[in-house]
């Protein structure tokens, strides 16, 4: 068996830093290897044209053509072309393909496309209320409408697309995954106050509710601590430039002297940052099933987090985390209190958290899921 991805970003030092999409893509691609599966990774949106082959792995960079009015299309036709030709070379049986921005709509690809539903712009602009852009929406729904068959990381995710491109097609949840064997907590370096957010600094990430849960929770826990580790974006509702300098003013005189911001860090550094920290807290908006709680849901880690559709088929409330609305911050900084003051509690989520990820989302079990239903696509294929 050979699976192939076509993808904007991927982690790794060559194909630079990557986001949820790209760690995600990173996590199957290995644990598949690892049971033999050949993998061929193509990853649009590079300085260069490269082909190497790197831990098993094949690796095709691409860079994107430049042409006023057409660029969009001629990158179609040179991925199209370049991934052709590797599956007449390579014996590539499926390309699997990431419903943002459809990057594969209007190619002919000469073996079954599976669309991964991670969360497309149309998705995500629903969730965050703000307007899709028609170009977006249209490769999007044409992507979807093209591929042979359809993986949801959530049900969630998979039920809305659905709802937003007007279908009813049916879809394969599987979820994304994570390496337990990695993920550990291996050592005793928590801080007991430190409340740790880490990924993207954007609005649909609910970072902006961020301050005003601090400044609450310092009023009852005046030890605590808390940092962020991600990278910075623009703010398409307000057009400025840095949403760190939209959250900054929120934050309270006291609340400034107890927060770090440390911007964007490797990949390979983000468990460290995870191990340190007593509380994380994923107030998000908008995901579909991110990796970042897994990791620290396998690290053992109390979670104070959003409780919108996609969360609940990754936690239960009073369980194995505290779950809230992200825009109730009385309630959401009253879950972090509790949690930063009952050691055996956060103790008990975190645990819980632990095995909950062994049993649904540990990526060997998570990898075997894929195999079979690749392998059930390749024979209605042939």
């Amino acid at each position: 068996m050979h699976i192939s991805f076509l993808t904007p970003e991927y982690p790794s030092p060559k194909t630079g830093s990557s986001g949820g999409l790209g760690t995600s893509i990173f996590n199957l691609a290995q644990s598949l290897t690892a049971k033999g599966v050949n993998v061929t990774i193509f990853v649009y949106g590079q300085d260069n044209d490269e082909y190497y082959h790197d831990s098993g792995i094949h690796f095709y960079r691409i860079k994107n053509v430049r042409f006023k009015g057409l660029s969009w299309w001629l990158t179609r036709k040179k991925i199209e072309k370049l991934i052709n030709q590797a599956i007449q070379d390579h014996k590539i049986d499926i390309l699997e393909v990431a419903d943002w921005t459809g990057i594969s709509a209007w190619m002919k690809i000469n073996c079954p496309v599976v669309m991964r539903l991670h969360g497309s712009d149309t998705y995500f602009c629903h969730l965050d209320k703000r307007p899709v852009k028609w170009w977006n929406n249209i490769q999007e729904r044409t992507a979807f409408k093209q591929a042979r068959a359809i993986i949801a990381v959530s049900d969630f995710v998979g039920s809305l697309t659905n709802q937003l491109f007007h279908s009813n097609r049916k879809y394969e949840v599987i979820p994304n995954s994570v390496d337990t064997e990695k993920f550990i907590s291996k050592t005793t370096q928590e801080d007991p106050n430190m409340i740790l957010y880490f990924g993207t600094l954007i609005r649909k990430k609910g970072v902006l509710d961020i301050p005003h849960y601090f400044n609450k929770v310092l009023e009852k826990h005046p030890e605590a601590k808390l940092l962020l580790v991600g990278g910075d974006s623009a703010d398409i509702q307000t057009g400025g430039f840095s949403t760190w300098e939209l959250m900054l003013p929120q934050f309270s005189a006291q609340a400034k002297q107890r927060v770090e911001y440390l911007g964007k860090k490797p990949y390979s550094e983000i468990q460290g940052y995870i191990e340190k920290a007593a509380v994380c807290i994923f107030p998000s908006y908008a995901e579909a099933l991110p990796v970042s709680w897994l990791e620290a849901m396998a690290m053992g880690k109390a979670i104070v987090a959003s409780n919108i559709g996609w969360a609940t088929e990754m936690l239960t409330h009073e369980q194995d985390a505290l779950l809230c609305h992200p825009s109730q911050h009385q309630t959401f900084a009253t879950n972090i209190v509790l949690l930063l003051q009952n050691v055996e509690l956060m103790k008990i989520l975190g645990s819980n958290a632990s095995k909950r990820v062994e049993n649904a989302f540990d990526n060997r079990l998570i990898a075997k899921q894929n195999i079979k239903y690749y392998r059930s696509v390749m024979n209605e294929y042939t």
